[in-house]
């Protein structure tokens, strides 16, 4: 989640509208306002007219890059709040490994719980099938 991953697209304009950013990344504009609520994007106004910048063009990027990556909206604030262009972005890359690490550690926990579940089921349907299939009980 870093300008590497980011920015190789980003057209050169000045400002967007809430509709234009909608469209763009198919989402609603009452999920950029939220996101805006959340403290990720941070809009200039124009009376009651949002004014989005590129760099939130870009944090809106990486919100929903990180959304489908499954990281929470605090995670996801910690790394773009990290991001900045032309900084130094070791730290911000190695805290996005971190964050990665601990994420996929909680999925392969999930997946583990989940196997052990499917394998439960698979115990008592077979079980089940035996009872059913087998002398019938008054």
């Amino acid at each position: 989640m870093t300008a590497e991953f980011s920015e190789g697209d980003e057209k050169e304009r000045a400002e967007y509208s809430i509709s234009e950013l909608a469209r763009e990344f198919d989402v609603t504009p009452r999920a950029i306002r939220f996101y805006e609520d959340q403290g990720l994007l941070a809009p200039r106004r124009a009376g009651q007219r949002r004014i989005y910048a590129p760099r939130d063009r870009t944090r809106l990027k990486l919100t929903l890059r990180g959304k489908r990556l499954g990281l929470t909206l605090s995670e996801i604030k910690e790394l773009v709040e990290m991001y900045e262009p032309g900084r130094d972005e070791r730290p911000q890359l190695e805290r996005f490994l971190a964050v990665l690490a601990q994420h996929k550690s909680a999925l392969g926990q999930q997946r583990a719980d989940i196997e052990a579940q499917l394998a439960e089921i698979a115990t008592f349907e077979k079980r089940i099938r035996q009872r059913l299939g087998g002398p019938k009980r008054s």
